[in-house]
């Protein structure tokens, strides 16, 4: 066999490798952990009803991984019946953050206006985190879809942070850090953030010091949360893929040394 068609074999065992446990819907979950667990138990403890802000602050390029994550805790907002308002302080999250948000709302059934509103996107997000903390609706006079804020019945109550009871920043990059500065330690905000993988060591410090309530990360942080929700999503399939095809890259690796290997003592010989 000759290398161009070594390779095609490869490119064909590592492709299979992913799509056969996302064909077939298999799941793997590991232990649930700490950090996972209490991000999970905050939004839990809410009563029916209460404000979940959730902030899509991520960009296209990491969807794959953010999706499961966002998903995940959607639909632990709407099993608890609390009333999201969503937002975007990333021009590329904008459209993917209302997209994820209505397909959920429409699994239950929400009514748009009451328990649930899409606000879009806003340059300079420090300008608008603290513009938020004095009111929302003066910082959002109009949703994504351009109707008035100010008439909607999920607005009777809410006027700024002090009636939101959680934020969730879901971030593939430094956006947390912003929520952190200038809503928690100005407007004493309750902050829980969602990560990529690559992101999620900078933000133990916070987690440690109190600032963030909750943080989970990556595809294993979703298989993690989607296991407490007794649900099956992108989070665990794509966990069992992602571990399947990087034992398949180690395997081949390993095998393509020990062919080395024999052929130099060959010619050695």
């Amino acid at each position: 066999m000759n290398a161009t068609n070594i390779r095609r074999l490869i490119f064909l065992v590592i492709l299979l490798a992913v799509a056969l446990p996302l064909i077939f819907n298999i799941d793997l979950t590991g232990r649930v952990t700490d950090e996972t667990r209490q991000m999970f138990d905050n939004i839990e403890m809410l009563q029916s009803h209460s404000i979940l802000m959730v902030s899509f602050d991520f960009e296209a390029s990491s969807i794959a991984e953010v999706r499961p994550l966002a998903e995940a805790i959607l639909e632990h907002a709407c099993r608890k019946e609390l009333r999201v308002v969503g937002v975007s302080l990333f021009a590329e999250g904008t459209a993917l953050g209302e997209q994820m948000l209505a397909q959920v709302a429409k699994k239950h059934q929400l009514q748009y206006g009451v328990d649930y509103v899409y606000l879009g996107f806003r340059p300079q997000y420090v300008a608008a985190i603290l513009a938020m903390g004095e009111s929302i609706v003066d910082e959002y006079p109009a949703d994504y879809f351009g109707n008035a804020t100010a008439v909607m019945p999920i607005f009777r109550d809410l006027k700024n942070y002090n009636q939101v009871d959680l934020v969730v920043s879901i971030a593939d990059g430094s956006m947390p850090t912003y929520w952190t500065e200038y809503a928690v330690a100005r407007y004493d905000v309750n902050l829980e953030v969602a990560l990529t993988a690559s992101m999620a060591t900078a933000f133990y410090p916070y987690l440690s010091s109190g600032q963030i309530k909750g943080l989970t990360a990556g595809l294993k942080g979703a298989a993690e949360y989607e296991s407490l929700l007794d649900c099956k999503g992108g989070g665990r399939r794509g966990m069992f893929a992602q571990s399947v095809s990087q034992s398949v890259v180690i395997l081949v690796i390993i095998a393509g040394n020990v062919v080395e290997y024999f052929n130099r003592r060959r010619k050695w010989k």
